[in-house]
């Protein structure tokens, strides 16, 4: 190979490393906040009672009459898959479960719906057809910051 194969293979080497580097860590960064942003729902609403490390034993668990869920239990409580949908439901809690018997926490689902229509109303997302969207995003957020948490089998 000539000096200048080897350069034009080493500059299109380079290109190419430069490439999926600037196609990738978009991507890492997304799922970086995407975390980011399950941690700050969680320590927002949850961890007062769940406590900051989801084991039940937060800082109010003790004013419960039903002491708060271990949270890094659910998979393992489950035949090591983690139950997505149910902790889905149970946190947005518009839809009644009633095999769960009665709600011992908030309705987030309501509560996010809430603070995401009051930010629309002071014009920041523009119109109220996004509410929804913006609602399941927070709460798959939070359920997927919940999974990070799980303990092995």
């Amino acid at each position: 190979m000539t000096k200048k194969e080897d350069t034009v293979k080493r500059i299109g080497l380079t290109t190419v490393v430069f490439g999926v580097a600037l196609f990738a860590v978009p991507i890492l960064a997304r799922a970086q906040q995407a975390t980011d942003i399950g941690k700050q729902e969680y320590e927002t609403s949850c961890a007062v009672c769940h406590g900051i490390d989801a084991k039940g034993n937060g800082p109010l668990a003790i004013l419960l009459r039903k002491p708060p869920g271990d949270l890094t239990k659910l998979a393992k409580n489950n035949a090591g898959v983690f139950p997505f949908d149910q902790v889905y439901r149970v946190i947005d809690g518009r839809e009644e479960v009633a095999a769960h018997g009665p709600r011992n926490m908030p309705v987030w689902g309501a509560t996010f719906s809430r603070e995401e229509a009051a930010k629309m109303g002071s014009g920041m997302f523009g119109n109220t057809q996004n509410l929804e969207s913006l609602v399941r995003g927070r709460i798959v957020a939070l359920v997927g910051y919940i999974y990070s948490l799980q303990q092995p089998k």
